[in-house]
């Protein structure tokens, strides 16, 4: 067998294991080893003597993988950004910014929900992980919802669409994992990540807005509060945007000149804040090691799944299937958009199959040097590239795309991962509430996703003035 045969004979058993259950990390690790053992004992003509040969080579190809990743600096952002998550919650962050967000925002119809998912959105910048937001909120905000008259679903749906925003705006885990696999720059993808974070909470707010104009005693709005308790609600929510600044001015200085240092050193640092604002508010010891104990748990997940997948990359680069797949998806006859959105319209399917980072994972090296192909190869000038932009550009543009479908698969039935987290804080809730609860946002998703393809300036303004 060729090479290319042998790897879409792996990549097919790969997604048996998946389908029957087994986890990502397992299955991918396992998938790359016996690709790389196979393509290997193949050069051997299958001589049986020359077996041995071919595993003892597979796996000190396979075993090279955890160091030379874990010993990458961008990896050591994702503890770290993950950390302040679980710090801010016990620093009272998350109340507070509920809190302030009802105060000034409640007003509007469907106020509370709206202020939900401002709050979360505002969470989601202290926090790399949507499934720890969905958590905290599910707790603060569902039962506010309840009391004033809230369907039950609708405000659980409201708590685990609001948690996907934590995948776009920094810091953001997944941007992290997008940035590591395609090689390109931290600061710059987490820099674009802003504005359609953003912009995806303006369309969830517009959507619940509409809703409660349109159907009658869908959500009260929330008066009364002076404007003496709205300035007062402030302070308590200040810390956050401390934490953004820092982390902002530590991937691009808005006044000229160098950033203040790397991505790393800014996540770090705004860890160091939260902790500092955490204890001055009488985080006890305890605490401090439920949230490192958590956000050890998290890492090493996300880290055993890197660990696995980027064996199934290692093999996959010995098949060259990635080069095949970008030569056939160039060859098509079709509008490189058209393309485009079939692309993104494949992961929203494999995204009700799959989590979002192993599904990335998994994708990814085959996927993005097709897209950079199709739109001219990662160095083409703006001027001769299919979809208007620079190689860099693009890759920056469909990373936050596919970050963006990475978060509508997060509230996706059957395994959308938000809506689990959500009905296990709330006995109440059962997981079909919160998928029916969740429905109107697909609606939302597939708007924001729109106009992200359509307009790619959202994007890349940011990262075109750094």
């Amino acid at each position: 067998m060729e090479p290319i045969d042998i790897g879409l004979a792996v990549t097919a058993g790969l997604l048996v294991f998946v389908v029957l259950g087994m986890r990502v990390a397992f299955a991918a690790g396992l998938a790359g080893l016996v690709g790389l053992i196979w393509i290997f004992w193949s050069k051997k003509g299958y001589a049986p003597e020359e077996f041995g040969w071919a595993l003892t080579v597979a796996a000190k190809t396979a075993g090279q993988v955890p160091h030379s990743k874990v010993s990458s600096q961008a990896l050591s952002l994702i503890p770290t950004f993950i950390l302040i998550g679980y710090l801010a919650y016990y620093a009272g962050l998350t109340r507070a910014l509920f809190e302030a967000a009802k105060r000034w925002i409640a007003w509007v119809p469907g106020g509370l929900a709206v202020s939900t998912v401002f709050a979360t959105a505002g969470f989601a910048a202290v926090s790399g992980a949507s499934v720890a937001t969905s958590a905290v909120f599910a707790r603060i905000a569902i039962p506010e919802m309840l009391a004033i008259g809230y369907n039950k679903k609708f405000a659980a749906g409201v708590v685990a669409a609001g948690g996907t925003l934590a995948s776009l705006i920094p810091p953001s885990t997944i941007l992290v994992i997008y940035a590591i696999i395609v090689e390109q720059d931290v600061g710059m993808l987490l820099l674009a990540g802003f504005i359609p974070g953003a912009f995806s909470a303006l369309v969830y707010a517009a959507l619940i807005i509409f809703m409660a104009l349109t159907i009658k005693g869908f959500g009260p709005p929330v008066s009364g509060f002076t404007w003496r308790e709205r300035l007062v609600a402030l302070p308590p929510a200040l810390p956050i945007l401390l934490v953004v600044v820092t982390i902002i001015f530590f991937v691009y200085n808005p006044f000229g000149g160098d950033a203040w240092g790397t991505p790393t050193e800014g996540g770090a640092i705004g860890a160091f804040i939260v902790f500092l604002m955490a204890v001055w508010r009488g985080m006890r010891l305890t605490e401090l090691k439920d949230a490192l104990l958590e956000t050890a748990k998290l890492s090493v997940m996300i880290f055993t799944i890197i660990w696995g997948v980027l064996i199934y990359v290692r093999f996959l680069g010995f098949a060259d299937l990635p080069g095949a797949f970008a030569d056939w998806i160039t060859s098509l006859t079709m509008s490189p958009m058209v393309i485009l959105v079939c692309i993104l319209l494949a992961y929203a399917v494999l995204g009700m199959f799959m989590d979002a980072i192993g599904m990335l994972l998994l994708t990814l090296p085959v996927v993005y040097p097709a897209v950079m192909a199709l739109n001219g190869g990662p160095m083409v000038s703006a001027e001769d590239a299919a979809f208007g932009m620079s190689g860099p550009m693009c890759a920056i543009w469909f990373g936050i795309l596919v970050v963006k479908m990475a978060e509508f698969c997060l509230i996706t039935p059957p395994i959308g991962l938000n809506c689990f987290v959500v009905a296990g804080v709330r006995p109440d809730l059962s997981v079909q509430d919160v998928f029916k609860g969740v429905m109107p946002f697909f609606i939302a998703d597939g708007i924001t996703i729109a106009l992200l393809v359509a307009f790619p300036a959202i994007v890349l303004w940011l990262p075109s003035l750094a």
